[in-house]
This record gives structure tokens, C-alpha cells and sequence, in this order.
């Protein structure tokens, strides 16, 4: 007899354990859904506010679900230091000729080139504004685009 009390303890504890494993993960998944969604709005409310500043400049607009996708809540890639010298190299190697190699040749941009950044960065990471902007009024800018 007393073998079937140890067993029929041994099944509730674990069961319990079981029981307790189930109801971490589901608490875990339940706080990961809440702070994904609560991103998400803050995500769409941002978006909306940049679409805003692009129409406003009249600028050309993606979808407010591409915006979301790439810039999220917080600017996404955008926002991580968009003055630093890698980021530099990058934009100015964006505004060259297109040649590659030897025959890469900066240019002189339009000047709307720059508007979407800087309005994207006013948006998600306002504090980076002013050191971007140092970086963009080093450029050249002519009205050289058509459209």
C-alpha cells in the first residue's frame, strides 16, 4: 500500500512541475506579444508623423508598411549614428557617378536628395538631427532632377 501513495505523489509532482513549465512559457509568450504590439502602435503612430513631414515636403511617399517594416519605432539602422564615418563613407559613396573603381567620381546631388533622411531622422532620432546636419551642409546641392 504504501508503494502507491509514493507513486501517486510522485505523478501530482509532475504534473505540477509540468503544469508550472506550461504556465511560464505562455506568461512569457503573453509579455513578448503585449510589448511587440505596444511597438507596433507606437511603430504606425511614428510612421504616420514621418508620411506626414514627406507630404508636407513634398517628397515621394512609401507605403506606411514598408516605413514601418524599415524604420519600426525607434529608426531602425537609420538612427545608429548617422554621422559616424562609416555611415559618412556610405552616403557619399552613394552620391558618386555609379562608375566603379578608378572611375567613381562624386557628384553634385539634387536637392531634394537628402529631404527623406532628414525629415526620418527628425522624426526617430531628433538628437541626431543637428550632428546629420553638419554632414549634409558639407554637400553640394544643385536642382539637377527632373520630376
Amino acid at each position: 500500500m504504501r508503494a502507491t501513495v509514493n507513486d501517486a505523489d510522485r505523478t501530482r509532482r509532475t504534473t505540477y512541475i509540468v503544469l508550472g513549465v506550461i504556465f511560464l512559457l505562455l506568461a512569457g509568450v503573453a509579455l513578448f506579444a503585449f510589448s511587440s504590439a505596444r511597438s507596433t502602435a507606437e511603430a504606425e503612430a511614428k510612421a504616420d508623423q514621418y508620411i506626414a513631414e514627406l507630404n508636407a515636403n513634398g517628397l515621394r511617399v512609401p507605403s506606411k508598411d514598408q516605413i514601418v517594416k524599415v524604420l519600426g519605432d525607434d529608426g531602425g539602422a537609420l538612427c545608429d549614428d548617422p554621422a559616424s564615418g562609416l555611415n559618412r563613407a556610405v552616403l557619399y559613396g552613394a552620391l558618386t557617378n555609379g562608375a566603379g573603381g578608378p572611375g567613381s567620381r562624386p557628384v553634385i546631388a539634387d536637392n531634394n536628395v537628402l529631404k527623406g533622411q532628414l525629415l526620418a531622422i527628425r522624426v526617430y532620432c531628433p538628437d541626431e538631427l543637428e550632428k546629420f546636419t553638419e554632414v549634409a551642409d558639407g554637400l553640394r546641392y544643385a536642382d539637377v532632377a527632373q520630376g
